[in-house]
């Protein structure tokens, strides 16, 4: 496996996990029944998404990436501000697209950034986008 690839790998890792905690952040907020649903099967795929990038990266020794201390506590600032004020489905369907339009921006540049990254390593992050995707227009109805 590349270096590339392993610093792609921890990458999306990190990413999985950005996700996740914004997710449960909003969680005990969400009045929708359907809501609910979408956010627990993001979850859950965003979880699997970590995982998988954790077996990548165990096989070649390596460890997982814990998102950066700044970025985390900016978004967990920004969720509870946000829902401080408005604890609507509707606000946190706006929160939660813009963490998942900076979560394919972030994968998005590393994969740009990591051209030499291998076939598996590329894959993951290609689903990563795609998940994060799946998640925006599932919650446009929430808008």
């Amino acid at each position: 496996m590349t270096e590339d690839s392993i610093h792609l790998l921890k990458e999306c890792d990190s990413g999985t996990k950005t996700a996740v905690n914004s997710i449960r952040e909003v969680l005990d907020n969400v009045k929708s029944e359907k809501l609910l649903d979408i956010l627990t099967a993001s979850l859950q795929a965003h979880e699997a998404l970590g995982d998988e990038a954790n077996e990548l990266l165990e096989k070649e020794g390596e460890s997982g990436k814990e998102p950066n201390p700044m970025a985390r506590a900016m978004s967990w600032l920004k969720i509870n501000t946000h829902l401080m004020g408005d604890n609507s489905d509707q606000t946190i369907a706006h929160l939660m697209t813009d963490g998942c339009n900076m979560g394919i921006k972030q994968i998005s540049i590393y994969k740009n950034k990591y051209p030499t990254a291998d076939k598996a390593a590329e894959r993951l992050a290609d689903r990563l986008i795609k998940e994060e995707q799946k998640l925006i227009k599932d919650l446009m109805e929430f808008m």
